[in-house]
């Protein structure tokens, strides 16, 4: 019997590698002669750059960057051959505040972008950039004033410590002294954010409360992007029109479409390709896949949706096995399996996470 092991993340308990080797001590025990590949992944959120960089056999970089507030962190990156990994969490996300501190108005991009440039100094011709997580609404701009780009207000300052609040402010940008070594790297956005930049679905009125914003911050912020997207694609045509995934990460997704020239792409089927995954199940009894929570959101583009329509297209039977499952989530797949109920106290299934995957992955074992 060949198994084909492929969590995601089991946010806020076990990491994607974690979550596959439970997986497989637990079906060892049962089948110990089975035939098991574990081949954990990662959809663009936390947890992509130990996720791919081990699939891919890289090796990792630490670097130091200026978290959301401008203090300094240390941040790592992957490198596997001429492929770089990276979080924009890492150096921007909101698991490097305190609740307190969350405020979009003062947070800044500008650790992505050094994060970038430490990935080009490892001359690597491509960057896979994880774009989940931030706890920033500043469009990319701090990131855009990391890697060169000047920015000036209506009295012609210049502008420095580039921030949502400060979006308002800008009357136009000169980009001549971005890094060049950009024009010569390809970047791809993994993401799984379809939210345009503006409007009632957008980064500001979606994503930005998340982060910290009042409701009498997010018009500020909804401005601030749309003065941005005026000097980007009205009138300084670095882009030309506005795309699905815009919004992403606080705007992160238009202002790498425009600084670095990235494509965004579906972070789930971009880790796939990476990793040659259609190539790896061809021939499986089962690929197991799961989550910490499985529910309607799964359904639109996320790891575990990708890997049940990899599977069926080669007609491999795909298994979830999951911390929960709401609602029918787990319909389309060969078995659905929940390690706990969906109402279950988080605190309880933070406290035996490893214990109830185990047991699962035993019961479910015993089945195949």
């Amino acid at each position: 019997m060949r198994i084909i092991l492929a969590p995601d993340k089991f946010k806020g308990t076990l990491t994607a590698r974690q979550a596959a080797e439970i997986m497989a001590r637990a079906i060892r025990s049962v089948h110990p002669d089975a035939s098991i590949a574990e081949l954990p992944l990662a959809d663009g959120g936390e947890g992509t750059v130990q996720t791919l960089t081990h699939a891919l056999g890289g090796s990792f970089r630490t670097v130091t960057v200026h978290d959301p507030l401008g203090r300094l962190r240390k941040a790592e990156f992957g490198v596997a051959g001429k492929t770089a990994i990276i979080e924009m969490a890492a150096a921007s996300g909101m698991a490097l505040l305190e609740r307190q501190e969350l405020d979009p108005l003062q947070t800044s991009t500008f650790g992505t972008g050094e994060l970038i440039r430490a990935a080009l100094d490892t001359e690597v011709r491509e960057i896979v950039i994880g774009i989940g997580g931030s706890a920033t609404v500043d469009g990319g701009a701090g990131m855009a004033e990391a890697l060169g780009c000047l920015f000036y207000n209506a009295q012609e300052e210049p502008m420095f410590h580039l921030s949502g609040g400060t979006l308002p402010d800008i009357r136009y940008l000169d980009t001549l002294h971005v890094d060049p070594r950009l024009r010569e790297c390809r970047i791809r956005i993994a993401s799984d954010v379809a939210n345009p930049l503006l409007g009632p679905d957008g980064a500001a009125a979606v994503f930005a409360p998340q982060k910290g914003a009042t409701p009498e911050m997010i018009p500020v912020l909804e401005n601030g992007l749309a003065n941005l997207r005026r000097l980007l694609i009205a009138e300084r045509l670095l882009i030309p029109a506005d795309l699905p995934g815009d919004g992403a990460a606080g705007g992160l997704g238009m202002g790498l479409r425009a600084f670095c020239g990235a494509q965004a792409e579906s972070g789930a089927r971009l880790a796939m390709a990476l990793t040659d995954f259609d190539s790896l199940i061809d021939g499986a009894d089962y690929v197991i896949t799961g989550e910490g929570c499985t529910d309607s959101q799964t359904g639109s583009g996320k790891l575990c949706s990708a890997i049940l329509t990899a599977c069926r297209k080669r007609n491999v039977r795909c298994i979830l096995l999951s911390g929960c499952i709401r609602g029918n989530a787990g319909e389309g797949f060969h078995r659905s399996v929940a390690c706990s109920g969906p109402d279950l106290p988080f605190e309880e299934i933070r406290r035996n996470a490893e214990c109830n995957l185990f047991s699962a992955a035993c019961k479910l074992a015993e089945r195949l």
